[in-house]
């Protein structure tokens, strides 16, 4: 019976603080143990040691975070009927440009710069070319967007080319990240 109530505590402790607290902690060590019971008043009088671990990550960065992001939106564009037949080659091929391109692009920024900087959160659907795009909030002007056209290739057919744009060129020249192949057959539309 002890054991049981033992049990449960743990797991309802483990769930309600999100796993802060987890069953290898030093208090399940002397909670509901035969040996506490029959320590001396003495002993229960003296000071609790407590372990702090900190940890020695540094706070994300907006590279980082955009990183994270860029992932999340391009696979938000792909939707449910593209994303499953083309996110493995897009995770091996595709999307570790588009990292190095954030990357370079942001890499000589200054921190307050940095911090001015958002990702767009919505991709364009149907057959636009938009992803996401990096933009100044001051300024509401993009620093670099991030484009998926279809193209149907007599003899080939369909492929998703990836490119970006930068400002300073005026989003003139595309820089290829790469291509994936589809199929004979026209891919549905973006976000479906």
């Amino acid at each position: 019976m002890k054991n049981w109530i033992q049990k449960t505590l743990v797991i309802a402790v483990a769930l309600l603080t999100f796993g802060v607290i987890s069953p290898n902690h030093v208090i399940w060590e002397n909670l509901l143990d035969d040996k506490a019971n029959q320590k001396s008043i003495s002993s229960h009088n003296a000071q609790p040691t407590y372990a702090v671990e900190w940890s020695k990550e540094e706070p994300s960065t907006f590279i980082e975070d955009a990183i994270i992001q860029a992932k999340e939106q391009s696979l938000l564009k792909f939707g449910s009927r593209i994303g499953p037949i083309i996110t493995n080659e897009f995770d091996e091929v595709i999307f570790p440009k588009i990292q190095e391109a954030i990357e370079m692009a942001l890499f000589n920024m200054d921190n307050k710069t940095l911090k001015s900087l958002a990702i767009s959160e919505k991709p364009s659907g149907d057959h636009s070319e938009k992803i996401f795009h990096i933009f100044d909030t001051t300024t509401k002007s993009d620093l670099i967007r991030f484009h998926v056209r279809t193209e149907n290739r007599p003899q080939d057919g369909y492929f998703f080319n990836f490119h970006y744009h930068i400002s300073s060129d005026q989003f003139a020249k595309h820089y290829k990240l790469g291509d994936i192949y589809w199929s004979k057959n026209m891919p549905p539309k973006w976000l479906s």
